[in-house]
């Protein structure tokens, strides 16, 4: 049986501790320490005590809790879906940029 859904609203231009970021995402410091071992995740600071996490961190700690838990895709795995995904949006943004440019350059 999957848990309630929940929602947290957050400051995007905030920073987050390693026992906020384990608060909000409900899951263990070690599943953050594995995300960054793999480079999903990138902390600031030098060590765990000091770690600040930028908000998108949170979007990226719960896409790959999806894609392991929905998809039952390893740390690896995640890791090339979580690139691929933001190469795709990347893309999508610049498609779009095009797109606005192209309908200006007909007027």
């Amino acid at each position: 049986m999957k848990p309630d859904l929940h929602c947290i609203v957050f400051d995007e231009d905030k920073e987050y501790s390693l026992r906020e970021l384990c608060s909000m995402c409900r899951v263990h410091a070690q599943f953050i320490q594995d995300l960054i071992d793999e480079g999903i995740l990138s902390p600031l600071g030098p060590n765990p005590r000091e770690w600040r996490f930028a908000a998108v961190e949170v979007k990226r700690i719960q896409i790959s809790i999806r894609l392991q838990d929905d998809l039952r895709i390893n740390l690896p795995g995640t890791a090339l879906a979580l690139d691929l995904l933001e190469e795709i949006e990347e893309l999508q943004r610049s498609k779009r940029q095009l797109e606005s440019l192209h309908a200006l350059e007909k007027y």
